[in-house]
Order: structure tokens, then C-alpha cells, then sequence
């Protein structure tokens, strides 16, 4: 897979990665009498750094198992090479890979079951952000995919300029629209400040399907793509970019626009963008403005995705490999470790027994941020349990949301030439 999206494997990659994926994998190594494991990561920064200490405590915690982390890239690039690494029978014992993507390879048979974690801890996952809430019928299946980064769409505004222009975050994509007029500022005809901000993206585009009331895959199987509220979602964004211009166009491709994004919302240039709960954090941290954050608003309805990645563990890994690679994910999904995971960059805290003693604790009353990132899971939507769903991301849909914010081609046809590419073999 390229970073654009071409060239994402169909079913004869499938069957060739089950294939090498039962051979045997790199053993255990045994420094110092512990089992070294590696476990492959892809985000840097902050939430970097959050890892590598947890990592680092587990580590200190015990004498039996020693975590070796390592940096892939951003998340495709991580994936691109974990496939590499399937093939050649030389996979990482821990990874994480976008929730999009575990359909996929759970089909491909390259990855291993992960119920001997223990009841205890699956019965405490958070149920939207697990793979049966994740998942529309993700609980009939065996669990392969574990919890770890996970978050919804967000929007954030400069609190200090909305009390200064008498605005309140949208409620509806009417408000949003009208709030976005208001917030623009211009200069000699040109924008110095744009109303809104928002990377033209998959996922985004998907919470937007959900509000207007459709959903990627219809209940007899037949990808829609959400039909006639797929068309509605790319339209707004048409509207308020090339019609109205109060939404930036777009500023760049994958993780490249969501940088960007964050980047003119601190320096000024955008009053209010959605992007994830991951960088609640760091965007708090990094303005010199107080920063809000909102639910994203309603069409027909709230509808958001859920996001970021899963743990997931590949099939062939010896015996004491396997074991220490659970052992790590155990003590990963414990209150104490999803809990610090959580309020120290953003994402949502997957065990229930953690969110109780945020709670108890009087965290989301300091902190209101994380609170509208819990509460929107309420109107979290699940993905589609299909192994092309990636695919239809990276090859379908993603590369021709931009083209049609820019250049204004009919959204209907945009995204019925989107549905003709999704279906071939």
C-alpha cells in the first residue's frame, strides 16, 4: 500500500499473507533471562512519549517480560510495513493498526485470538470502543483486536474569540454554517481568519454520513456509501468552502491536513476546526487562548465514528511470546495504565472500571474537554464488519472527497464514481 492508497491488496494477498502468517516468527529472546518482545508503534509527539513511559513502568515492573517499542511512521506507512513483515514470517509481537484495517486482516487469518487476556478484562472494556461495539457484529466473532488509542471526531473553538463575537459552538449543520460566517474575517477580499477548519477526510466525512442519516453499508449488505446522505455530507463541505468561503480548502493530504489543521487553529488563522480527541491535549497545552470543545453537530442526527487504533497480535508467535505479549496487554488495559493513557494526551479511556474513578475522582469536571469526548460516545456509530472496508477508504472514497472540494465536481457523481470503484474485484 502506498501513502495515497493504491495498490491495497485484494483476496489473492489475502490468502498469500494467511499463507507465511503460519510460519514461525521470530522467537523469544531471553536477555537477562526476560522474554524481549517487540511491540510496533506509529504516532510521534507527545503521545509518543506517554507510550514510551508506560513502556519504560512496565518494563520496571516485572522481571519476566521486557517490551521493545518501536516507531513505524504514521499509521499507514505502520501498516504497510507490518504487512511487509507478515509476509516475510518476521512480524512484531504487538502492533496497532487503524480499526478500519482489523476486518481485513482477521479475514486474511493473520492475526491471533486474544480471549485468553481473561474475561475479566474484556468484561471491563468500554463497550463502544472494543471490537463489539466497534464492529457491527464485531461480538459474534473471536476477538482479535484489542482497545488502545482510541477516539471520536471533535470540534474545538477559540473559546476568548466566540465570547468576543457573542457565538456558541454549533449545535446543528445549520449553526454550523451560520457560526463559520461570523467567525470569518477578511482583508482586501482575502481570508485572515477562516470561520472553520476541518481536514477533508474518510473519517470525518463518515460522522457527517451518520448525522444526515445514512450509513456506508445497508442492512442487506449493498455499500451505499450512505446513499443519498453521502451526497449531502460532501456537499456541505462544498458549500461552506467554495460557495460561502468560510472553511479553509483543503490543506493538505492524510496526517499532513490534520497537522495543518491544528496549526492554523493555534496560530489564529481558524476559530474553530474538528479534529481528534487525541490532540485535546496538546491543543490545551500548545495555545495561548483558552480552548473549548464540542460535540460535533447534528444533521438528522449525532453520529460520530469512533477512530484511532487496536492492538492486534499475529498468528504464529511462539508459546512464551505469545504469553508475554498478553501479559503486556493485560496490564495495558488495567484502570491505572488506561487511565494515564487517557488524561495525559486525549484519547478515551477503554476500561469501565477507569472511567468510574475518573468520575469518582472529579476529573471531567476539571477537565470538560475529556467529558465531551466520553459523552459523545453515546452517539458513537459502528464500522461495518467487511474486509474491503480499508480499501474502499484508501482506493474509493478518501482520494476523491478532495478532488470534488476543490474543484466542485457534482458531489452525486463524485460518489457514485466512488461506489463503481468500491465494487470491482
Amino acid at each position: 500500500m502506498t501513502r495515497g492508497g493504491r495498490g491495497f491488496p485484494r483476496r489473492r494477498c489475502l490468502q498469500a499473507a494467511a499463507a507465511v502468517a503460519l510460519a514461525p516468527l521470530a522467537g523469544c529472546s531471553r536477555p537477562s533471562g526476560r522474554c524481549s518482545i517487540s511491540l510496533w508503534f506509529s504516532y510521534g509527539g507527545k503521545n509518543r512519549l506517554v507510550l514510551l513511559d508506560l513502556v519504560g513502568r512496565f518494563n520496571r515492573e516485572q522481571a519476566a517480560v521486557h517490551v521493545v517499542p518501536t516507531f513505524q511512521g504514521d499509521y499507514f506507512e505502520g501498516l504497510a510495513k507490518l504487512r511487509t513483515a507478515l509476509y516475510a514470517g518476521a512480524a512484531p509481537a504487538l502492533s496497532h493498526v487503524v480499526a478500519e484495517v482489523v476486518p481485513y486482516l482477521a479475514e486474511a487469518g493473520v492475526l491471533a485470538p486474544l480471549e485468553e487476556v481473561g474475561d475479566e478484562v474484556l468484561r471491563d472494556l468500554v463497550p463502544e470502543l472494543c471490537q463489539a461495539g466497534t464492529f457491527a457484529g464485531g461480538a459474534g466473532r473471536p476477538v482479535v483486536a484489542l482497545p488502545f488509542n482510541r477516539s471520536t471526531p471533535i470540534a474545538y473553538f477559540n473559546r476568548a474569540l466566540f465570547a468576543e463575537l457573542g457565538l456558541e459552538p454549533p449545535r446543528t449543520w445549520e449553526e454550523l454554517a451560520q457560526v463559520a460566517r461570523q467567525a470569518t474575517a477578511r482583508r482586501a477580499g482575502e481570508s485572515v481568519r477562516w470561520g472553520f477548519e476541518c481536514p477533508v477526510d474518510w473519517w470525518f466525512w463518515t460522522a457527517m454520513v451518520g448525522q444526515a442519516g445514512g450509513e456506508l453499508v445497508e442492512p442487506d449488505g449493498t455499500l451505499s456509501l450512505g446513499g443519498a446522505a453521502g451526497v449531502r455530507a460532501l456537499g456541505l463541505w462544498q458549500k461552506l468552502a467554495r460557495s460561502e468561503r468560510v472553511m479553509k480548502p483543503p490543506p493538505g493530504r492524510d496526517y499532513n491536513a490534520w497537522e495543518a489543521t491544528n496549526t492554523d487553529f493555534l496560530a489564529g488563522r481558524a476559530a474553530m476546526i474538528w479534529t481528534s480527541t487525541a490532540f485535546l491535549r496538546y491543543l490545551e497545552e500548545s495555545a495561548s487562548f483558552p480552548v473549548g470543545a464540542a460535540p460535533l453537530p447534528r444533521d438528522r442526527r449525532a453520529a460520530v465514528p469512533t477512530g484511532g487504533t487496536m492492538f492486534v497480535m499475529p498468528r504464529g508467535l511462539g508459546r512464551a511470546e505469545r504469553q508475554a505479549g498478553l501479559g503486556f496487554l493485560r496490564w495495558m488495559m488495567q484502570p491505572a495504565q488506561a487511565n494515564e493513557w487517557a488524561t495525559r494526551t486525549g484519547y478515551l479511556p477503554v476500561s469501565r472500571r477507569g472511567l468510574t474513578e475518573l468520575e469518582k475522582q472529579g476529573y471531567y469536571d476539571r477537565h470538560p474537554g475529556d467529558r465531551v469526548a466520553v459523552d459523545q460516545l453515546a452517539c458513537a456509530r459502528p464500522w461495518p464488519w467487511k474486509p474491503e472496508l480499508f480499501r474502499v477508504q484508501r482506493e474509493a472514497v478518501q482520494p476523491r472527497l478532495e478532488e470534488a472540494v476543490l474543484s466542485g465536481r457534482d458531489a452525486a457523481e463524485t460518489l457514485a464514481e466512488a461506489r463503481r470503484v468500491a465494487e470491482q474485484p
